[in-house]
């Protein structure tokens, strides 16, 4: 698939300078801006280039780690790698899993919508498998 680098410029402009100051919290789920990436690394769909995302950490207003995440079935996935690397966990009969690997810092400027808000379970258990993983 061709990526359209110079829409989601145009895009990242408008989301920098955007003043409105989003108020998020650790635990919940937003849509949120990723763009268009590099690689392997995890991308946003449509034209707000969005992608839903777990707040690991919030570091002040501004600033957050993301744990980007996925509808992608993988249950044909090598079993332990997909227990390593991702949380997998169903919501309103939707399965989903979260992408431990690509943890990233972002600015709350690309946070479009909470969805959610995970259990204090979930969110353990979550911070458990990244631990791990470091």
């Amino acid at each position: 698939m061709e990526k359209d680098f110079q829409k989601w410029h145009e895009e990242k402009a408008r989301l920098h300078a955007n003043k409105e100051i989003v108020y998020f919290s650790k635990r919940e789920i937003w849509w949120c801006s990723l763009g268009h990436n590099i690689g392997f690394e995890q991308d946003g769909k449509n034209s707000n280039f969005e992608r839903p995302i777990l707040v690991l950490r919030k570091f002040n207003k501004h600033i957050l780690w993301a744990l980007p995440m996925t509808s992608r079935d993988l249950s044909d996935k090598i079993g332990s790698t997909v227990a390593r690397y991702y949380y997998k966990f169903e919501y309103e009969d939707k399965k989903y899993a979260i992408i431990l690997s690509q943890l990233r810092l972002i600015s709350s400027k690309r946070l479009l919508r909470k969805m959610r808000t995970f259990s204090e379970q979930e969110f353990n258990e979550v911070r458990q498998k990244i631990k791990a993983l470091i």
